[in-house]
């Protein structure tokens, strides 16, 4: 799936989206702008690249932080469950992780989540990448459309 084809799917199911994003930069945000009609089913986003960020703005619960660490998927669903609910959407998504180079938090470079908000549900996703930081971040939002699609599909 695209970024077109996700678009069309959303609208389709009449669905708004919203994402949190930390080491994609907005990346998912961009993306899915570059699409005419996005305002349709795109409501906005918080690039909260900094920790204090998700818990003050994204109001993550210290206590994740602390326990799991930013780069976890305990911080992914937490992320994606707020963006949904401070933007008032249906699909939250959520994206942290580790894009490199140096390791951080004891996690590898290119280990990444991806968090989806929906319904009364929070998920999220491992997954360990290879590249660079750009690849990175690329290959995260392109698994991001195949993630939503499933989720729309087996739940909307």
């Amino acid at each position: 799936m695209n970024k077109e084809e996700l678009q069309t799917l959303l609208a389709s199911k009449n669905l708004t989206i919203a994402s949190a994003e930390s080491f994609t930069g907005g990346l998912f945000a961009r993306e899915i702008t570059r699409v005419p009609g996005a305002s349709k089913i795109f409501k906005g986003a918080i690039v909260s690249y900094a920790t204090e960020v998700k818990v003050s703005v994204l109001n993550v619960p210290i206590e994740v932080v602390d326990t799991y660490g930013v780069v976890s998927n305990e911080c992914a669903e937490e992320m994606a469950k707020h963006i949904k609910k401070l933007l008032n959407v249906d699909i939250g998504i959520s994206f942290t992780g580790n894009a490199g180079p140096d390791a951080m938090e004891d996690k590898p470079c290119g280990e990444i989540y991806i968090g989806i908000s929906y319904k009364d549900i929070a998920v999220s996703y491992k997954y360990n990448l290879k590249g660079k930081r750009e690849d990175i971040q690329n290959e995260a939002v392109a698994i991001s459309y195949t993630l939503l699609e499933k989720i729309i599909l087996e739940n909307f």
